[in-house]
């Protein structure tokens, strides 16, 4: 990975870029943009950000990029989403997990250039050498309780899938779940999930999905599920692994819970590593360090760097991380250490409780790094 930092001093606003940019491959990008408060109000943060976000795709290295994905790190989304723009050719997150640098707005952007790229009945696709890549974000339903919610939007996107002649099983790749007051609406949505999963054909004698569960607060206060996905269609089954690291980490069935520790993806001339959200936990399950942010949010780094090492990476690999803290008091420290620990990877930090109370932070992240197989069509 490259990694590069710029900032607009007349908007107040820096982008942190994770560049994978091989010669005559798709090159991609991960960003991160942060606003400078200055006052205070949103709508002109927002403003801000947005003329950032076209800045960043005319000129620069990113210039001419197309953006597919993006979340946007909300401090009140009730009241927020309703002020911003609607992008049917973006598939955007707009979620409440507070970033913690004091400004009411961050994002992370996915851009690639040289694919075709278009939104299919509410799917965003990009597609390129034979590959289709299907963005859904931003599912939830207005009514009944988690577990009934969750079981909505699963099957909303599995409807979705069958339009690409794609299943759950066999080509989602990433999900992430966000949980209204994950401390009390976590179960349900684990109970409905496993029993979708089973009769999707996902068990423990198969596989489950790489994913992230935390907590994140929809627009819609009625909703306690949001659900935002990733798939591929168009790869032979063996260019997908499943990562394990069972040297620190267990497999998540045997507390309950059905997705897999990492993803990787294998392609001719790149892979890519999907690292679900990971916590201080050892190989039996318990959480490890109780009360101790700063143990916590080194045993955490140590799960990350055992699930890359499966893939073949280290975190000199990662594109971006999302650090997710229970406590708004933590963030000084655990920014510090990452500060020193990774210095150029693109970070946001977020007020987002993890889906144990005894968890203090979580983190996510994505791997890119060149690959030589022959076997496999380039990306």
């Amino acid at each position: 990975m490259k990694y590069n930092k710029k900032v607009w001093s007349d908007l107040g606003v820096s982008a942190e870029i994770g560049a994978f940019t091989p010669e005559g491959g798709i090159p991609e990008w991960h960003v991160i943009l942060h606003v400078e408060p200055r006052g205070g109000l949103f709508a002109d943060q927002l403003a801000r950000i947005y003329e950032a976000e076209e800045r960043l795709t005319t000129e620069g290295e990113c210039q001419n990029a197309t953006c597919i994905m993006k979340r946007y790190f909300l401090s009140d989304s009730t009241n927020q989403v309703p002020l911003m723009k609607k992008e049917p050719n973006i598939s955007v997150s707009m979620i409440q997990q507070p970033p913690l640098d004091g400004s009411k707005i961050a994002v992370w952007l996915y851009l690639q250039r040289g694919s075709q790229v278009a939104n299919e009945n509410g799917v965003v696709v990009s597609e390129h050498n034979g590959y289709r890549h299907l963005w859904k974000m931003g599912m939830h339903q207005h009514k009944g309780d988690s577990a009934w919610q969750t079981e909505s939007v699963l099957i909303e996107y599995e409807e979705a899938l069958q339009n690409f002649g794609a299943t759950l099983a066999e080509n989602c790749i990433r999900t992430w779940f966000f949980v209204r007051d994950v401390d009390t609406q976590y179960a349900g949505m684990v109970k409905a999930r496993l029993e979708n999963f089973l009769e999707q054909g996902l068990s423990r004698d198969t596989h489950y999905i790489a994913s992230t569960g935390i907590q994140g607060l929809p627009s819609d206060t009625r909703a306690l599920i949001q659900l935002g996905t990733y798939a591929l269609t168009g790869f032979e089954p063996e260019q997908q692994r499943y990562l394990y690291a069972l040297d620190h980490l267990n497999p998540t069935i045997e507390y309950g819970v059905t997705f897999e520790r990492g993803t990787v993806m294998e392609y001719g001339d790149r892979a890519h590593a999907y690292i679900s959200g990971t916590a201080s936990i050892n190989h039996k399950g318990e959480v490890v360090h109780v009360g101790d942010i700063v143990k916590q949010t080194e045993r955490m780094w140590e799960n990350v760097e055992a699930l890359l090492a499966e893939a073949d990476m280290t975190m000199e690999h990662c594109a971006q991380i999302i650090v997710y803290l229970r406590d708004i008091c933590d963030y000084d420290i655990v920014r510090q250490m990452f500060e020193e620990k990774y210095p150029n990877i693109p970070v946001v930090y977020t007020l987002a409780p993890v889906c144990r109370p005894t968890w203090l932070i979580e983190m996510e992240c994505i791997g890119i790094t060149e690959r030589n197989n022959p076997a496999f069509r380039a990306f």
